[in-house]
């Protein structure tokens, strides 16, 4: 169940109701591809800095260690210890990565992992059963994500089977809580968008993504179809943009309507010695910061910033300590967590438009 507490323009602050606890909206969800966050972040630490929603991938489990073996030792819950709600990618987007590793027809599409070379088939029906038998509390439909640049019959190819395996997604899906998204595709042509946002929507479920974007597109094309998009989809029900997560796109969805995000973005950004401030993405391996005695941002209170310094963490990071990665991983985490809680403060104020101008 959703149910929007207060809007600001086209912003919405809302709850979503799950068998795992209630999700306050809008609200920046972490990525734990294989039911681990990378760079050394415990479920204990996501904890402490407030995450919500814990995302892991359906392709990545389903190739190891195996859904039947998460399923044997109690499901992803249990497996990962992590009592909160956790949402699965149906493995739609990462299938369809390996261009030249996968063959795609009606019934699903065959691939080779790039790991090993071994064959795998993943059709709508067997994602629905990997992620119910992982357990997830929300689980998103197998869809065919069209490749940045495509031309319009591709695009159109790509919805009107995205649209064919969504029907046979419902149709294979058995359990009763577990909520399923469809997501609405159609690359970059409006009517296409139209169309798939008419279609996901004569559908009644929980909630509903928007895919396809973030795929290589700038920013202002994004928003254009985020803006188009989202006033499509039920108003009563939780908006999902996939794979979103700078402060910039969060302000941009939120915007526009948008509910919910999740990126890589933060860990990913941790390994390669960049973090979030108020004042702007940084990066730690500047000279600047050698003997900076201040924390990566001083208004941030995670472990991170209340225990060390910059100069601390560049000589971790110069000397290739692992420790730097974990602990700017905890604090870019936590620095969208409080974003997206700022946000949700700001709409209940009805100063929306002001936080997105500051």
């Amino acid at each position: 169940m959703f149910k929007i507490l207060h809007t600001d323009g086209n912003a919405r602050r809302g709850e979503f109701h799950t068998v795992h606890g209630v999700v306050q909206t809008p609200v920046f969800q972490n990525v734990g591809t294989i039911a681990a966050i990378k760079g050394a972040v415990s479920t204990m630490d996501l904890k402490e800095i407030g995450c919500q929603v814990e995302l892991s991938n359906t392709y990545h489990l389903h190739l190891r260690p195996g859904d039947k073996v998460i399923k044997q030792l109690g499901g992803l819950h249990k497996f990962m210890n992590w009592d909160r709600p956790i949402l699965t990618d149906s493995g739609g987007f990462q299938v369809f990565s390996l261009a030249h590793l996968r063959k795609i027809t009606e019934e699903g599409v065959e691939f080779r992992d790039p790991k090993d070379g071994k064959k795998h088939f993943i059709s709508p029906e067997i994602s629905m059963e990997i992620q119910q038998s992982i357990g997830a509390d929300i689980i998103m439909a197998f869809d065919w994500c069209a490749p940045f640049g495509c031309d319009y019959n591709t695009a159109k190819e790509a919805m009107e089977r995205t649209h064919r395996w969504l029907e046979r997604c419902i149709k294979a899906k058995t359990s009763t809580n577990q909520a399923l998204f469809p997501i609405c595709q159609g690359a970059f042509y409006d009517d296409l968008r139209r169309e798939s946002a008419a279609f996901v929507s004569s559908i009644d479920a929980v909630g509903y993504a928007i895919g396809g974007l973030s795929v290589g597109e700038d920013k202002e094309t994004m928003n254009h179809f985020v803006e188009l998009t989202a006033p499509l989809l039920p108003h009563n029900k939780p908006r999902y943009l996939m794979g979103v997560g700078t402060p910039e796109d969060l302000l941009d969805g939120i915007k526009r309507g948008v509910d919910m995000f999740d990126c890589v973005l933060p860990t990913r950004n941790a390994r390669h010695g960049s973090f979030f401030t108020s004042e702007g993405k940084k990066q730690i391996k500047n000279a600047q910061f050698w003997d900076d005695p201040r924390p990566l941002d001083e208004n941030c209170d995670c472990y991170c910033c209340k225990n060390h310094s910059r100069a601390y963490l560049r000589h971790l990071y110069k000397c290739g300590e692992g420790t730097a990665q974990a602990l700017m991983s905890i604090h870019n985490i936590k620095f969208l967590i409080d974003f997206a809680k700022k946000a949700r403060q700001a709409i209940l104020e009805d100063r929306f438009e002001e936080f997105f101008n500051e």
